[in-house]
């Protein structure tokens, strides 16, 4: 045991959860949050992304699922939204401002190109 756990309070849980097809193939997703108090029952999803860096390893476990139902167009929104997000996590961990306005830059070209954000006029 950690010292960090032994400074553990409480302990929250986070619940995914994927439905296969008989290919193992996502077909349905649900998670819920114990803290939430706007998710008290489980809510419908059709794409998650979770990535976790493994402390002894120093290496990034992913797991990147979408059922059959999600749209190109709702990818595209998703991986927007995701990309803004990363960088403003990003900048939050590290203050790395020059590193965080590259990514944002990138977000605001690829919300461009996918038509989220209006490209701007030369």
């Amino acid at each position: 045991m950690s010292n960090n756990q032994e400074k553990v309070k409480r302990v929250s849980n986070i619940t995914l959860r994927v439905g296969l097809d008989e290919q193992n193939v996502p077909i349905y997703m649900d998670w819920q949050s114990e803290d939430s108090p706007d998710t008290p029952q489980p809510e419908e999803a059709k794409a998650f992304l979770l990535s976790i860096f493994d402390k002894e390893h120093k290496d990034t476990f992913k797991i990147d699922l979408w059922t059959e139902e999600m749209q190109v167009v709702e990818m595209d929104r998703f991986m927007f939204q995701t990309l803004k997000s990363l960088a403003d996590t990003y900048y939050k961990a590290t203050k790395n401002d020059k590193l965080a306005n590259q990514m944002q830059g990138f977000a605001q070209y690829f919300g461009q190109e996918t038509g989220f954000v209006p490209k701007e006029e030369k």
